[in-house]
């Protein structure tokens, strides 16, 4: 089984669909590690996106805050304008469908999906240190985790965490990784719509654990088209910006 991997959308229609048919045909079953709403324009659009997908989807912690499961007050203030502005866009509808989002951490097709970590769906996974409580009590050996923005992950051999170094692409869309038996992995397959680790592209994985591999993708997307909706939407021009970056 062919699994794509989403997270992090952001309300970011462009980038989902651009991944969405970048990835076409390549997979059988998709799922998402949470945050498909906040700072991006499209909320409604993308949950309806999501769930025509039937992904099997847990929450994030921007999808909590949007719905009141989380106090916004806990953000910072810009993220907490984006927050406040989401949740009045929301349909009836689609509020109720994020406010039953179950947490992490679930198991599907012999993997794990956690939002932030294994323990707190809230805890960003970003050094060695953070990861190996993850690594040493995954419910499987391999842990997909989303949150931070940042596309690669974590390792385990002989007591010591390995961060994640990605094999080159050379020249193709994604580079894939070969799934080590008897090694725990934690996993993240970069965020669809507010990349952070430099690289505007959208990220996503299509994992293939059957066959051992995980393929990281990236591709690009109308990011303008995207700025010139928020600036409609008069959402805060930081988050207009750093789009174009990938911060």
């Amino acid at each position: 089984m062919r699994y794509l991997i989403l997270s992090d959308i952001h309300g970011n229609l462009t980038a989902l669909d651009a991944a969405l048919k970048a990835a076409e045909g390549r997979w059988q079953k998709a799922v998402c590690l949470g945050d498909l709403v906040d700072y991006g324009p499209d909320p409604n659009e993308v949950i309806a996106r999501v769930r025509s997908l039937k992904a099997f989807t847990i929450r994030g912690n921007h999808d909590k805050a949007v719905v009141g499961l989380a106090d916004p007050d806990d953000f910072n203030p810009i993220a907490r304008i984006s927050v406040l502005w989401t949740r009045e866009q929301l349909t009836p509808e689609n509020s109720a469908y994020l406010t039953e989002l179950p947490s992490g951490p679930k198991e599907i097709g012999g993997f794990s999906i956690v939002h932030g970590s294994l323990y707190d769906e809230d805890e960003y996974v970003f050094s060695p240190a953070l990861a190996l409580d993850g690594l040493l009590n995954a419910l499987t050996p391999v842990t997909f985790f989303g949150h931070t923005h940042i596309q690669g992950g974590f390792t385990l051999r002989d007591g010591q965490v390995g961060v994640l170094h990605l094999p080159p692409a050379g020249g193709n869309p994604f580079s894939t990784l070969t799934i080590e038996p008897g090694v725990p992995f934690l996993l993240n397959p970069g965020s669809i719509g507010q990349p952070r680790d430099g690289d505007p592209l959208a990220a996503f994985a299509i994992a293939d654990l059957d066959n051992q591999s995980v393929e990281f993708w990236r591709v690009p997307y109308d990011i303008g088209a995207v700025q010139d909706r928020m600036a409609r939407a008069a959402l805060p021009e930081p988050l207009i910006l750093r789009l174009a970056f990938g911060r």
